[in-house]
C-alpha cells in the first residue's frame, strides 16, 4: 500500500492583509501589488513549480468594524481591507498553470443560485475541472447591512439556508443537462438535443427557481465542495456537504479531537470516514539553520502588528476586545459571528485576556507557527501529519512571496525524500487529483440524487439528511416539443 502523502494549499487573499497583518511593511514583502495580474500569475506559476494542489482564496464581505467600533485600525493597517473578488482571479492564472487547482471563497448568501451556477461551470470549463468553492454563510453584521439586511441571519438558520441553496445548485449543476445533451453536430445543425436538457423547478424556503441552467456540464460538473466550520450544525453541513474541511488546531490533541468530529459528520451522512479530506492552517519560517530560522521571525516580529490582529479577531468573534483592560478575563456574549470560536475563547475558566490575545498574535495572526531549519519544520509536519489524522495543509504568507518560495526551495525536497509529498502531478481534475476516483462527484454524495432526472421524481433515498429527501419532490423537468 503506498504511504499516504501531505496534501498542500497556498493560503491567500484578494487583499494586502490576510492573516499576518502588519506585514505588508516589510521590505520583502510584495501583497501591496495584489491588484496587478501579474501578482497572481506570478504566483500560480511558482505554486506549480512547488507542485502545490491548490491555492485557497479566502475572501470576506463587510468591513471589521467592532474593534473601537469603526474601521480606522482595518483602513490603517490594510485588515483585509480593500478587498477584491476572488472569482476573477482564476482565469488568469489557469491560463499561466496546468496542474494547480484553484479554491475560491464565495458567499451564498448574497448570491443568486442561479446566476452563481454559470460562474463556476465557466471557471470549470476554463480551468478544465481545476475549480473548487469554499462554501461560506457571512458572518459579518457590516456585511448583511450592506446587503439591505436589518441585521444578520442567525447562526444555525444560515446553514438552513445553505442546505437549501445546495439543492438549488445541484439540481442546475448536476440535473439540468444530461452528460450527451450536446451533440455539436453540424450537418444534422443539432448543438444541444432539446430531450435531454431540462427545466428546474424549485420551491422552497429560501428560493424560488423555475428554469434552465446556463452552461453545458463541465469536466466536474459541480466543483470540488470546501468548508470550514467546527460548529454542531457547521459539522453537520459539512457531513452532508463538504469534500473538504478547514480547521484550526493549537495543539496535536485539538487538532486530533477536530478531525474526529469531521470523519464522524461524513459517516453520519451515510458516507465514508475518508469522503473528506481535513486541512489545517499554518504559517511556516524556515531558513537553512534552525539559528537563521529564530533570526528571520524576530526580523518578522519588527513589522507585524499584533493590535491588527486583535482587530481581525474582534470580527470573527463579534467583541470588542478594545473594551478589555490587559489582564480582564474575557467574557462569554452572544454573537451572530463564528459560533465554535467564541465558545473556545470565552469558555468558563478559559483564561483568555487581552494581553493573552495581543501575546497570540505576535506575528498579526493566531495560526501555529513551525519555526526551523528544513529538517526541523519537516518534522514538526510529519508529526501533525501522522498524530492527527489530518490530510494537509494551509499554508498561510507571512511576507509574500517569500514564505512560498522558501517553503517550496526548502521544505518540499525533505518531504519528498520521506516520501511524505509527491514529486510530480497526478492527471486529471482537482478533484481526481484529491480523490483518485474520477472528475464526478461520488454516487454516495447527496448531489448525486439529482443526476439524469428526465423530468421523473428522485425516490427520496433514506441514507441523506431527510430536508435532502423531502427537497427530492421539487422536480426537473424536461423541455417539451
Amino acid at each position: 500500500m503506498a504511504k499516504q502523502q501531505i496534501l498542500l494549499n497556498a493560503f491567500n487573499m484578494n487583499s494586502v492583509g490576510h492573516i499576518h497583518h502588519g506585514l505588508w511593511t516589510h521590505p520583502r514583502d510584495n501583497s501591496s501589488a495584489f491588484n496587478s495580474l501579474e501578482y497572481w500569475t506570478d504566483l500560480a506559476k511558482l505554486l506549480e513549480r512547488g507542485l502545490f494542489d491548490g491555492l485557497f482564496i479566502a475572501d470576506i464581505l463587510g468591513v471589521y468594524d467592532i474593534y473601537q467600533n469603526g474601521i480606522d485600525l482595518s483602513l490603517q493597517e490594510s485588515i483585509q481591507l480593500p478587498v477584491n473578488d476572488p472569482l476573477l482571479l482564476v482565469s488568469a492564472m489557469a491560463g499561466v498553470t496546468r496542474h494547480l487547482g484553484f479554491g475560491v471563497t464565495a458567499n451564498l448568501t448574497y448570491e443568486a443560485p442561479y446566476t452563481f451556477a454559470r460562474r463556476l461551470s465557466t471557471l470549470d470549463h476554463l480551468t478544465q475541472g481545476r475549480i473548487g468553492w469554499n462554501i461560506v454563510t457571512g458572518y459579518l453584521e457590516s456585511a448583511a447591512k450592506a446587503m439591505g439586511l436589518t441585521q444578520q441571519i442567525e447562526h444555525d438558520r444560515r446553514y438552513d439556508q445553505a442546505d437549501e441553496y445546495l439543492q438549488v445548485l445541484y439540481k442546475l449543476l448536476e440535473g439540468s443537462w444530461q452528460d450527451d445533451a450536446v451533440l455539436a453536430d453540424r450537418t444534422q445543425r443539432i448543438y444541444a438535443q432539446p430531450g435531454k436538457v431540462h427545466k428546474v423547478r424549485h420551491q422552497g424556503e429560501f428560493y424560488q427557481v423555475e428554469g434552465y441552467h446556463l452552461s453545458q456540464p463541465s469536466p466536474q460538473r459541480t466543483p470540488v465542495l470546501f468548508q470550514a466550520g467546527s460548529s454542531e450544525r457547521g459539522l453537520r453541513f459539512a457531513g452532508q456537504h463538504a469534500e473538504c474541511v478547514f480547521i484550526s488546531g493549537h495543539n496535536l490533541a485539538a487538532a486530533r479531537e477536530q478531525v474526529a468530529k469531521v470523519r464522524a459528520s461524513a459517516l453520519a451522512a451515510g458516507r465514508s470516514a475518508e469522503a473528506i479530506k481535513v486541512f489545517m492552517g499554518i504559517s511556516v519560517i524556515v531558513a537553512p539553520t534552525e539559528a537563521e530560522a529564530r533570526d528571520k521571525r524576530a526580523e518578522y516580529l519588527r513589522y507585524a502588528s499584533p493590535e491588527a490582529g486583535l482587530a481581525h479577531f474582534s470580527s470573527s468573534t463579534g467583541i470588542d476586545f478594545a473594551q478589555y483592560e490587559l489582564d480582564e478575563p474575557i467574557r462569554y456574549q452572544k454573537t451572530n459571528a463564528i459560533e465554535s470560536v467564541v465558545k473556545a475563547f470565552t469558555a468558563k475558566d478559559s483564561g483568555w485576556t487581552k494581553r493573552r490575545l495581543l501575546e497570540q498574535h505576535a506575528l498579526g495572526g493566531r495560526y501555529p507557527v513551525l519555526i526551523g531549519s528544513p529538517v526541523q519544520v519537516a518534522d514538526q509536519l510529519q508529526s501533525w501529519f501522522e498524530e492527527t489524522g489530518l490530510d494537509g495543509f494551509n499554508l498561510t504568507r507571512i511576507v509574500s512571496p517569500e514564505s512560498y518560495v522558501d517553503f517550496i526551495d526548502l521544505v518540499i525536497p525533505e518531504l519528498q525524500n520521506r516520501g511524505l509529498y509527491k514529486t510530480a502531478y497526478a492527471e486529471g481534475s482537482l478533484r481526481h487529483k484529491l480523490f483518485g476516483q474520477g472528475p464526478r462527484l461520488p454516487a454516495n454524495h447527496s448531489a448525486a440524487a439529482w443526476r439524469d432526472l428526465s423530468g421523473s421524481v428522485p425516490a427520496p433515498r433514506s441514507d441523506i439528511h431527510p430536508q435532502l429527501g423531502a427537497a427530492a419532490l421539487n422536480l426537473l423537468c424536461p423541455i417539451q416539443g
